[in-house]
């Protein structure tokens, strides 16, 4: 008889404990939901740092769970809207990586290609940003195509294209001043060859010619509007 009391007991305690396990991961869930809500008013608000603090807390608490994937896009969110868009690729980066399937991801992707643009600088500072950006929007593109983004990933891969061949441009043009003029064709070569479809193409084809007309050798100049004349305005130039 005592035996069965004790097994009773035992059954007993070990109800109340899973029903106490249960309650407690309910008012956890409900407390993690709580500071997601409290973190998206701080968003809205622009007040970034106690939305990044809301954000941390629920990803030490809830990471690999779908609070977690929420949680680790919108402190990515924090950063980019804050314009601290290297913290924020590394932010939407951990999303990508670790939460693939997470239905934020695509968004994930677009804000890191984004950020690169925006890190980018002026054609003549130095472009990894820009070359980067240019790698994570055509991968976006190859992996979306049916992604809303779509125009505005192709029209930005376009503006970044064009600021890669202006830096090379401009250095053939100050070959050109220094009178350097095969340095100065190498580099517009290289950008006829990487740039072919950028808004500059058509300048780059007049200043071949002209470095060629000022080193006096007027019968390269000729031969290469004759070979580029599709290309080029000829009304402007007289040889």
């Amino acid at each position: 008889m005592f035996h069965f009391k004790k097994q009773q007991l035992l059954i007993f305690i070990v109800i109340i404990s899973i029903w106490s396990c249960s309650s407690n991961l309910i008012d956890e869930e409900s407390s993690l939901k709580s500071r997601l809500a409290r973190g998206l008013d701080y968003l809205d608000d622009e007040r970034y740092q106690q939305a990044k603090d809301e954000f941390n807390f629920i990803l030490m608490r809830g990471a690999g769970t779908e609070l977690g994937d929420d949680a680790q896009y919108f402190l990515g969110e924090s950063y980019y809207l804050n314009k601290e868009y290297i913290f924020a690729i590394e932010e939407y980066s951990k999303l990508v990586r670790n939460m693939g399937y997470s239905p934020f991801a695509e968004k994930a992707r677009f804000r890191i290609c984004e950020s690169y643009t925006k890190s980018s600088p002026d054609y003549y500072n130095d472009q990894s940003y820009t070359e980067k950006a240019i790698i994570r929007y055509q991968e976006f593109v190859d992996d979306y195509p049916e992604t809303e983004h779509l125009n505005s990933a192709l029209t930005s891969i376009k503006v970044l294209r064009n600021k890669l061949a202006k830096k090379i441009y401009e250095t053939g043009i100050l070959y050109i001043k220094m009178d350097e003029f095969i340095p100065a064709r190498m580099s517009f070569n290289q950008l006829v060859d990487d740039f072919y479809d950028t808004n500059i193409i058509e300048d780059t084809h007049f200043q071949i010619i002209r470095s060629f007309c000022l080193e006096g050798n007027l019968s390269k100049a000729k031969d290469h509007l004759k070979t580029h004349s599709s290309l080029i305005k000829t009304e402007s130039i007289n040889i």
